[in-house]
Order: structure tokens, then sequence, then C-alpha cells
């Protein structure tokens, strides 16, 4: 059998400090994943807050900045229509959708992540 041991270093609070290599590593599996944050921090077995603080800083490392890209816009916008329940969210490129409920919402958070507007929703 053939064990590899790593000697993980611990900050003064009890922390595990990851080294950059293995985040970059953990980093990679994780876009090929198709997961969200959350189930992938849990795959790997470290916090939601730790994942997505490596992925802000692999993002501004390379220049892509911490959100949607200049080009599409900083912002999502949502609109209550009349008391209705429903919701109107228009994008970058005219693309509007009408969310009338939790179902449509599911769908539209995937329409909006296959477009890459955001990782979560």
């Amino acid at each position: 059998m053939n064990e590899t041991t790593q000697i993980l270093k611990v900050d003064e609070v009890g922390r595990v400090r990851t080294p950059r290599e293995k985040q970059e590593a953990v980093l990679d599996e994780y876009e090929r994943s198709g997961m969200t944050g959350m189930q992938f921090a849990r795959h790997v077995g470290v916090k939601y807050p730790t994942l997505m603080n490596w992925v802000q800083r692999r993002k501004r490392d390379r220049g892509s900045g911490a959100g949607v890209t200049s080009e599409r816009g900083q912002w999502i916008e949502a609109v209550v229509e009349g008391g209705v329940g429903g919701v109107v969210a228009e994008v970058h490129g005219g693309l509007i959708l009408r969310i009338g409920g939790r179902a449509e919402a599911g769908v539209a958070a995937e329409l909006l992540r296959g477009l890459g507007y955001a990782r979560t929703c």
C-alpha cells in the first residue's frame, strides 16, 4: 500500500493552512465538478467560506474580478410586479425572465448559471 504523509501547518488559533498548490488543485476540481460551492465544500471537507475565499482570490489573481464580468454588467435587476408574487429579472442583452413561483425560480437560476451570470443563485 502506497501512503503519502503530509504535514499541514496550523496557525495560532488552530486553523489548518492549506498550501497554495493544494488550493489550486481543489479549485481545478471544483471548476470541473459542476457542483454548487456548498456541495463541493462538503465533498472535499472544507468550509464553504474558505472555498469561496479561494475562488475569489483566484479570480482576483487572474484579473477576472469578483463577480459578473464588466461586459455583462455588475447587477441583475429584479422587480416585484404589483403584489402578484411575480418577479421580473432583466439582464444584459435584453433577456427578460418572468418568474412566478419557486419552481420557475429554480429554472431561472439554472439558466443564469448556464449563461455565466453567477456560480450560485
